[in-house]
């Protein structure tokens, strides 16, 4: 099939699944059943999400793939709005997002400082960042109540952290959940350790069961996906040397300094999930969504798959080759 225009609404894919339903109902009647429950077993397609505007949601400062991600999405998303941070430390997680944004030229995209949790291990990049800048604001609800309210479509929401803040736009603005196209960085079905929940939904369970009850579209890049070692960056790596090489660009000079201090407190790799997850919210083709799984989620936020439990996109897989070469490519000078 040729290229297809969201602007062309002949050949629009909301045009198409019409076309299809259509049809399918009306071989049904001949005795098709089966083939016209198998057309339409998919779905509609999901709504055209080009140049919506996007929210990243990041606990920025602990793991440095928090900082890639928020990095590729300043070089490639024009349409980014606002950076609110998660799991807060004093504010300096938007301080230093506020940073490395002005950084990479993009003091357009405004900086709110969300919930705190009371949880200080995560977080690596005390001075590394100006100690001059002004505090930032926390008026989480004022400033995704403004993205939302300047456009008639969706709001493309990108959680790299725990979903505190978005348990409480859900709990509190309910009406903008019809809104919000929420991609996920968390949960599993297989994690690592089964006695507990993946890193995002063990640090606020009660905000993921929250988020899964209420929200009404939302994809899960999980933590079976993501981690996975073709996707990791070590000390010496060519990515790294890239990044801490005599003469790069101060943001990468900056992000080079971040992965030190990740690998010398805590693990001498990183994972880059929320980059991933990234992709799957500006929907290029690297992540899997094949269907819908239903699964139940535990008080603790553990996720089990049941039949009879939500009915929610998880991540089945992912290309991780053409990820990395995209990743590289924004990563070039």
């Amino acid at each position: 099939m040729g290229e297809v225009s969201d602007d062309d609404h002949a050949e629009s894919p909301q045009h198409m699944w019409e076309a299809l339903t259509d049809h399918a109902n009306r071989i049904r009647g001949p005795g098709f059943g089966l083939i016209a429950d198998q057309r339409l077993a998919s779905g509609p397609p999901p709504r055209s999400l080009r140049g919506t505007p996007l929210i990243i949601d990041t606990d920025i400062g602990g793991d440095p793939d928090d900082a890639i991600a928020l990095s590729c999405a300043a070089l490639t998303a024009p349409e980014l709005a606002l950076v609110i941070t998660s799991d807060e430390y004093q504010s300096d997680r938007a301080r230093f997002a506020r940073h490395l944004l002005d950084l990479l030229g993009r003091p357009d995209v405004p900086v709110v400082s969300g919930a705190q949790l009371g949880d200080t291990r995560y977080w690596v990049v005390d001075d590394l960042f100006p100690g001059h800048l002004a505090d930032p604001a926390e008026d989480i609800m004022a400033a995704v109540t403004s993205v939302c309210a300047a456009t008639d479509g969706p709001v493309r929401w990108v959680g790299m952290g725990p979903l505190t803040n978005l348990k409480r736009i859900l709990t509190e603005m309910p009406q903008l959940a019809g809104q919000l196209v929420i991609t996920q960085t968390g949960g599993a079905i297989n994690y690592r350790d089964p006695a507990r929940a993946s890193h995002n939904f063990r640090l606020d369970p009660n905000a993921a069961v929250t988020v899964i009850n209420k929200a009404a579209e939302l994809r899960l890049v999980i933590s079976d996906i993501t981690t996975n070692d073709a996707i990791v960056v070590r000390r010496g790596d060519q990515f790294y040397t890239r990044l801490t090489a005599p003469g790069s660009p101060a943001w990468a000079a900056l992000l080079g300094r971040h992965f030190d201090r990740w690998f010398d407190r805590f693990h001498p790799y990183t994972h880059q999930h929320d980059s991933l997850t990234l992709t799957a919210a500006l929907r290029l083709p690297f992540v899997t969504f094949t269907k819908k799984r239903r699964f139940r989620i535990e008080p603790d936020a553990r996720m089990f798959l049941d039949d009879n439990g939500h009915n929610t996109w998880l991540a089945n897989g992912a290309d991780y080759t053409g990820f990395l070469n995209w990743l590289n490519t924004h990563f070039t000078w």
